[in-house]
């Protein structure tokens, strides 16, 4: 795996390089050689705060994680990219049956965990025109994390989600 650790307020020491690539570089197994790896190093007041992004045929593998330590942050957020990498492979075997189709991406492993997903729920609901702030406050009125509706300005079905830090988030297709 190829690494780009970049730091904001903090300056990438050589034993924050090595330990992000030693606890990182377990995860080698899951990628090919080739497969670049965006680690953002941030540091806030007392929040260290460390961003993992791993671009993979076609999905994002993305984790943040915030402690008093970065080095906690570091250890914490190798366990979540973990976890989701085999929850995307569970569900890619599922798809593919035999995996073939992951031979270039994923190297063989011997863990078998099942993931299923079950939807329990089902709703309908109409979709009314309306512009991406008015979504946001029916959002807020529902107390939902995101709130999708029909943009008045696009004709196109859009989504405002709540991000970190009391902000949202806006999800349009594209072409």
């Amino acid at each position: 795996m190829k690494y780009v650790i970049t730091g904001r307020n903090i300056e990438v020491t050589p034993r924050l390089r090595d330990m992000v690539e030693s606890k990182l570089g377990k995860l080698e197994r899951y990628f090919n050689q080739d497969t670049e790896v965006l680690v953002t190093l941030s540091v806030e007041k007392d929040r260290n705060t460390i961003e993992v992004t791993i671009p993979v045929k076609g999905t994002i593998i993305r984790a943040e994680e915030t402690s008093d330590d970065m080095f906690v942050s570091i250890d914490v957020v190798e366990e979540v990219i973990e976890r989701q990498l085999k929850r995307y492979k569970g569900k890619l075997q599922d798809k593919y049956q035999a995996g073939g189709d992951l031979a270039g991406l994923f190297a063989q492993d011997d863990e078998d965990e099942d993931y299923d997903i079950r939807i329990v729920r089902t709703k309908s609901f109409a979709v009314k025109p309306m512009d991406p702030e008015e979504a946001c406050m029916q959002m807020d009125l529902l107390g939902h994390n995101f709130y999708v509706f029909l943009n008045a300005e696009t004709d196109e079905v859009n989504v405002v989600y709540k991000r970190k830090g009391n902000t949202y988030g806006l999800i349009e297709p594209t072409v």
